[in-house]
């Protein structure tokens, strides 16, 4: 099993269990910014952790940095992600993510035009469970 122990970033404080199914960490590494105009947060997932269903309002980037985890858009087959893969998730789109049933899983979630989440119900037991 991955264990994350070699992230190049801590993992942050427990992320909270009204957006997360199992343990997660979050680390804000970019505040939201007038600036830089993005947030950018380092997630770790232990394994079977996800995220409920949520859309970004600027979309989102996700870059895997360590383990293999899963990503569902509403109505669409669940892809595998590996480290080092890179998925962009165009704005509003329905989706969630999160560790596979064996593996931790981190990555780097960039959220452009400090995009607002709008965090919607849990992911089910059986749709986490769907890899067909």
């Amino acid at each position: 099993m991955n264990t994350s122990q070699n992230s190049v970033f801590p993992k942050g404080e427990k992320a909270p269990t009204d957006y997360f199914t199992g343990t997660a960490w979050m680390n804000v590494l970019v505040p939201n910014d007038a600036t830089f105009n993005c947030q950018v947060a380092n997630v770790t997932f232990e394994p079977c952790a996800r995220t409920t269903w949520h859309t970004h309002s600027g979309g989102q980037i996700l870059m895997v940095t360590d383990g293999v985890g899963y990503y569902q858009e509403l109505g669409k087959t669940i892809q595998v992600l590996n480290k080092g893969d890179v998925l962009t998730v165009a704005p509003h789109i329905k989706h969630w993510h999160g560790a596979s049933h064996t593996s931790s899983f981190t990555h780097v979630a960039i959220n452009p035009q400090n995009g607002s989440t709008d965090w919607l119900e849990a992911v089910s037991d059986k749709e986490y469970n769907d890899t067909k």
